[in-house]
């Protein structure tokens, strides 16, 4: 794993207890200890999170393609009926024309002759 094999481990204890004592040599061990697992709880949990955030990325990817993929597939269509929508709306303006402001007016008091109103007359010609 680290290297470190069963007579390195020795020497290390020896000279441990030469240096530390028998009295706290035990505590350093456990303090150590610690320290070492929480190295390595804070190396699986960065590893982790970094295939998280592979998986996530590839996911986004697969997931951009896919749509990018969608709206080529469908530009055809949406501008196949565009156009048939653009022409049947030119259609329409070309087969009726609008209706003249004076027809509203006309249709509306009921004289769909489209001739002013006799009372109309009569004023503006006095």
């Amino acid at each position: 794993m680290s290297g470190i094999g069963f007579w390195e481990l020795v020497v290390l204890f020896v000279i441990g207890l030469l240096i530390l004592g028998p009295e706290r040599l035990p505590r350093v061990a456990t303090q150590i200890g610690r320290w070492v697992g929480r190295a390595r709880r804070t190396a699986n949990q960065l590893r982790y999170q970094i295939e998280r955030e592979i998986a996530l990325a590839d996911i986004e990817k697969k997931s951009k393609d896919r749509d990018d993929r969608t709206r080529e597939d469908s530009k055809p269509a949406v501008n196949a009926e565009r156009k048939e929508s653009g022409q049947d709306a030119q259609s329409d303006q070309q087969q009726g024309e609008p209706p003249a402001a004076g027809a509203d007016e006309s249709a509306e008091d009921g004289d769909t002759s489209g001739q002013p109103a006799s009372g109309e007359d009569d004023r503006e010609s006095k």
